[in-house]
């Protein structure tokens, strides 16, 4: 009896036998190419490359502060001699805390609350500028020259920073508090004028304000080509 044996495998065609498997196409690379990495970023920005939630949210307010300090300018003038302890608490300026405490010594008011309103007027965006030195550190002082409170950048805490900030606040008021009680009377003439015609205080501020821009961004301009000039040579 003969045993069924093995079907013999198929010959294979020795040319396909010869020829290279088919390369796989390897896969896309998760990594950015070179030429596609994010942009440094705006120069006169805070931030690298593409900005975080965080950034937007601190650059807004940043911004709202800034522009507060225009749109509240005519209250504030027309304020300082007619109720100077509300204009300090919407700005906190020497002007009012000034105003505040010669009309205390006029009878019209107390010192120490001359001394306290504008404590909430000088802090009110202290604490935003501390979160931006906190996020940003030295761009943030090249991004908005004239930044002096972002003691965040030195790892200072936020509860040191405010209690700081209050004693300097409360030191600042004292002193022009200490002035205007001085000056009384005249101050209070003065801050009256200054009311009556608010609105040319107003915009004498805004155009003194503007004609510094202006002069201080040509210098900016006239300044920048020079280390250029100098690596050039």
């Amino acid at each position: 009896m003969s045993v069924p044996g093995t079907e013999p495998a198929e010959a294979t065609d020795p040319a396909e036998a010869t020829e290279p498997a088919e390369a796989t196409e390897p896969a896309e690379s998760t990594e950015p190419a070179a030429g596609k990495a994010d942009p440094p970023g705006d120069p006169r920005l805070p931030w690298h490359g593409k900005p975080r939630t965080a950034d937007i949210l601190c650059w807004l307010g940043i911004v709202l502060s800034s522009l507060s300090y225009w749109v509240l300018l005519p209250l504030r003038v027309s304020l300082v001699g007619t109720h100077p302890v509300a204009a300090e608490l919407l700005n906190g300026g020497a002007e009012s805390i000034i105003s505040a405490a010669a009309f205390a010594r006029t009878g019209q008011g107390t010192l120490i609350v001359a001394v306290l309103a504008a404590i909430p007027g000088l802090m009110k965006f202290d604490a935003l500028y501390w979160w931006a030195g906190r996020l940003w550190g030295e761009r943030f002082i090249k991004a908005l020259p004239g930044s002096r409170r972002i003691a965040g950048w030195v790892g200072m805490r936020l509860i040191t920073f405010l209690i700081l900030d209050l004693i300097g606040a409360l030191l600042w008021s004292g002193l022009f508090s200490w002035l205007g009680y001085a000056l009384g009377h005249h101050a209070v003439v003065a801050a009256a004028a200054i009311s009556r015609y608010s609105w040319w205080f107003t915009i004498g501020i805004v155009a003194l304000s503007v004609l510094l821009a202006v002069r201080s961004r040509r210098r900016h301009v006239a300044v920048a080509p020079a280390p250029a000039d100098q690596a050039g040579r």
